[in-house]
């Protein structure tokens, strides 16, 4: 049973860093693409950052320059760095990964911004 489980998220001043990780478990297969989406209260969920087939990467915009997404293919995990926080990346963030044609999502981390 594959599972995501995220951690790193927290209550960060403005301008400040935090680190978000992604670890796929529960498989022996590599995912095809794994990446970050974020969901604020009243908002529908969104894409963050996305390590996709043959390494290619996206950004949103709101977060280029501000943040980067990095993977460890052989242990299935992903990060993502985030610099210069504004109160405006508050949101729940999700891990999402697609294995073997199917796409899990993880339970989602609470990034709060704020002075």
């Amino acid at each position: 049973q594959v599972q995501l489980v995220e951690s790193g998220g927290g209550l960060v001043q403005p301008g400040g860093s935090l680190t978000l990780s992604c670890l796929a478990s529960g498989t022996s297969s590599s995912a095809s693409s794994m990446g970050w989406y974020r969901q604020a209260p009243g908002n529908q969920r969104e894409s963050v950052a996305i390590w996709g087939s043959g390494g290619v990467i996206n950004y949103a915009n709101p977060v280029k320059g501000r943040f980067t997404i990095s993977r460890v293919n052989s242990k299935n995990t992903v990060y993502l760095q985030m610099n210069t926080l504004k109160p405006e990346d508050t949101a729940t963030y999700y891990c999402r990964a697609q294995i073997r044609g199917s796409v899990y999502w993880g339970q989602g981390t609470q990034v709060t911004v704020s002075s």
